[in-house]
């Protein structure tokens, strides 16, 4: 059976979710081979067997934490070189994006980006996206080389397959362009609490309506009695009520969570194509006319002052 390249994101060995969704994709195409790269590489090899990886190609080298991404790069094009395989998955996130566009440009191929699906088809895999702020689903195919496709999270289940998992070590000689950019000083991001925005299966996220910094105390409530994300868009951050690092829209980040509950925010296409692919939306606006009600699953007319407080209560009844 053919083999598939699933590039693996994980922090000195902890394997972080968005590539276990990778190799439930990746089964259907063919059998999964992870790329483990940097500190901890080989301590990834019981999660991704456990996850459906056959092998495990392993590297572990001071460039991949000194430098950017070139020699991720240079280690997956070695990879190719090795496998033959009919497909590279990546994880859609910023860095992952960078390395997919660097490789396909390498090998000659065709790149596809924030792939929402994954599936075998006649003359190679096919992509799913969401284009145009989400407004189109289209199909694709790379014509070209071995197709290199970033998939976004939350974009499949992760369902355990036991395999093999066989690590093997991974040759790799790096380019001169390896060490062209180098890392100088890293400053750990202060931690919520809260899951990542771009990962989490649940985000509930304020918009205008939540009218100041310190009503997003609401927002969090209700986030943190679901063990969510917490969302805002782009009015909320303009207006400095909450980070920009957590703002979803076509100028933020682009979310796809299992539930998302969108708390006074009106629906405007710039934060639709943010998370317009999330699998169930929940809206609470004050405004029966409000934009977002034309999108959501299940829409609440009411005050979110009122209506927050009562749902965090009751879930909060509910757990214990």
């Amino acid at each position: 059976m053919a083999e598939v390249l699933v590039f693996v994101d994980h922090v000195d060995g902890a394997v972080r979710k968005p590539t276990l969704e990778l190799l439930t994709l990746a089964r259907r195409i063919g059998e999964p081979v992870a790329v483990a790269l940097g500190s901890g590489a080989g301590d990834t090899a019981a999660v991704l067997g456990e996850h459906g990886a056959v092998r495990v190609l392993t590297h572990e080298a001071s460039e991949y934490g000194e430098f950017l991404v070139v020699p991720k790069v240079d280690a997956l094009q070695a990879a190719v070189e090795a496998v033959a395989p009919v497909a590279v998955l990546v994880p859609s996130s910023g860095e992952g994006k960078e390395v997919a566009a660097r490789l396909a440009l390498r090998i000659g191929s065709g790149l596809i980006t924030d792939a929402v699906d994954v599936e075998a088809g006649d003359e190679g895999p096919v992509a799913t996206q969401s284009v145009f702020a989400a407004s189109y689903t289209t199909k694709s195919r790379v014509s070209k080389g071995v197709p290199v496709i970033t998939v976004k999270p939350n974009s499949a289940p992760v369902e355990p397959s036991a395999a093999a998992g066989a690590v093997e070590e991974l040759a790799v000689s790096f380019s001169e362009q390896a060490t062209g950019a180098k890392v100088t000083s890293r400053t750990a991001r202060e931690s919520t609490g809260r899951p990542d925005l771009t990962e989490a299966a649940i985000v509930v996220s304020g918009g205008r309506g939540v009218n100041g910094a310190e009503n997003f105390t609401v927002i969090e409530a209700l986030a943190d009695s679901l063990g969510a994300a917490v969302g805002a868009s782009r009015a909320a951050v303009d207006a400095g009520w909450y980070p920009h690092s957590n703002q979803v829209g076509q100028t933020g980040k682009s979310v796809s969570p299992q539930l998302y509950i969108a708390s006074g925010i009106s629906g405007a296409i710039q934060h639709r194509a943010g998370m317009q692919t999330s699998k169930t939306i929940v809206a609470v606006n004050k405004d029966p006319e409000a934009p977002i009600f034309d999108l959501v699953d299940y829409g609440i007319v009411g005050d979110l002052f009122t209506v927050l407080p009562q749902l965090t209560q009751e879930i909060t009844t509910r757990k214990g």
